[in-house]
């Protein structure tokens, strides 16, 4: 019956599908997809600013690499009570904070991050603050940073106070989650350090450090002696490029999969069940046409995976109420796009990431290259039809 609902509608739909309330027919929405990522000389302005993301993000996920191997030997398994992927976070947002404000300046300095230092004053958050200073410093000097003073608990807290920004349409927002996917973390499976640049509303950079991606693709991850740590950058208008997170071979640019039937296509979609509809994306898939099972991973390391062809599709259906947040999709959708995809919610919005820390979107969010959008979407909304009916 699926089948016979999508053959109804993937015509019509793919013919009429509306980005940012405009309605393209499928050949300009083709030739729009196209050129999304084509290289313009006048962004060339932020080639700076994604060296810093990128140098910052490495020094971050090192940190988090520390931690997580702590983590693991102990085989804690929490993330309350002071664990060590509580400390992570504070001391990933913490260590971005300080080293783009160092080259940035701090009096313009505005960014947009999961965390704030509330839970850290106070007697009661006294011990896991000094436990995140201690282990900020130990990164600064193991990078060898020059110049580097040792930073004071004061000076942590005002930094990973500095991610309260409410961001908006105006002015330069850095946007960073200092660890998506702390289950991922937690468990020793995938997770990323997610940080982008918004400038006027508008993404323009991204950067996504996966310490544990391997570097021959997903489907090497249960392999052993396969390199893993991948770090994946993007500038608009300028592709997304590849290189290792310990930066031992050129960086080179990546391309998502180009397949156009989906009988060949395979998807990704969140670890955690309680992430996604997983029902629902079974769903489409099945209406869609895919055969191969879905690749299910940690954090923005789906992006940098299907940026460099690894799936075809990527879903994400949150149930109903959940609101999405920009820093768990502005690198990763910057990442895809300049690498070739195509970003959209069910509707085939383009995510609007100049509305403050949160993104409205209809339904879900899901990437595709440009070729199987068009199906892609029709398949989206047959089932989301479908699942009205029943409910």
């Amino acid at each position: 019956m699926d089948s016979i609902v999508a053959s109804s509608r993937l015509t019509r739909v793919a013919a009429q599908i509306g980005f940012g309330g405009r309605i393209f027919c499928s050949s300009s929405l083709r030739n729009s997809f196209l050129t999304y990522a084509e290289p313009t000389m006048a962004l060339s302005t932020y080639e700076h600013e994604l060296h810093l993301a990128v140098r910052a993000a490495r020094l971050a996920a090192r940190l988090c690499q520390t931690v997580q191997k702590k983590l693991l030997a102990k085989e804690t398994q929490s993330k309350a009570d002071q664990s060590p992927v509580t400390v992570a976070d504070y001391g990933s947002q913490a260590l971005i904070s300080w080293a783009l404000q160092r080259e940035c300046g701090s009096e313009t300095f505005s960014m947009v991050a999961e965390e704030d230092a509330d839970d850290l004053r106070g007697k009661d958050g006294l011990e896991m603050l000094l436990r995140i200073t201690d282990l900020v410093n130990e990164a600064i000097i193991a990078e060898g940073v020059q110049n580097a003073p040792k930073l004071s608990k004061e000076n942590v807290l005002e930094a990973v106070d500095k991610g309260r920004s409410q961001g908006g349409p105006v002015g330069r927002h850095w946007v960073l989650d200092p660890i998506d996917g702390t289950k991922g973390f937690v468990r020793g499976d995938q997770y990323a350090v997610a940080l982008a640049l918004l400038d006027e509303g508008d993404v323009v950079l991204g950067v996504l450090a996966c310490p544990n991606l391997p570097l021959k693709g997903v489907s090497a991850q249960s392999s052993s002696g396969i390199p893993v740590g991948c770090l994946f950058s993007a500038r608009k208008g300028a592709g997304t490029m590849l290189q290792s997170l310990d930066d031992s071979f050129v960086p080179q640019k990546v391309h998502v999969s180009d397949v156009d039937d989906p009988a060949h296509a395979n998807f990704c979609e969140s670890f955690e069940a309680a992430h996604s509809r997983q029902s629902l994306t079974e769903r489409i898939a099945k209406i869609m046409g895919v055969k191969a099972p879905p690749v299910r991973i940690d954090s923005q390391a789906k992006y940098g995976a299907m940026a460099r062809g690894d799936a075809a599709i990527y879903m994400r259906f949150p149930h109903v109420g959940y609101r999405e947040k920009i820093w768990d999709h502005a690198a990763g959708c910057i990442v895809i796009q300049e690498a070739g995809g195509v970003v959209c919610d069910a509707a085939g919005n383009r995510l609007d990431f100049s509305k403050g820390r949160y993104l409205d979107v209809e339904h879900g969010i899901m990437a595709t290259n440009p070729k199987l959008m068009p199906t892609f979407l029709a398949s989206v909304q047959a089932a989301l039809e479908a699942e009205n009916r029943v409910s």
